[in-house]
């Protein structure tokens, strides 16, 4: 598991990790595993759909602080 994230070139966000995925930026996707189901689920379909790597382990409050955000994230991912 990743600490500090807050020097690497990454998006934060449901939303902005689809954008990543889709547009093949997207190298490793970090996933919170309080965060709710219907956020994460349809990001793990596409990341196994454009065979990206999914990284699990995370609280949402620890996945936010490695981002380096004073709140919680359900999803992050590292960009090439």
């Amino acid at each position: 598991m990743r600490s500090d994230l807050s020097g690497q070139s990454k998006v934060v966000g449901a939303k902005q990790v689809r954008r990543a995925l889709e547009a093949g930026t997207a190298q490793v996707v970090l996933l919170a595993d309080d965060a709710d189901p219907r956020v994460t689920e349809p990001i793990v379909r596409l990341c196994e759909a454009q065979s990206v790597g999914v990284e699990r382990g995370y609280t949402m409050k620890d996945l936010g602080r490695a981002c380096g955000l004073a709140v919680g994230s359900a999803v992050a991912a590292l960009l090439a």
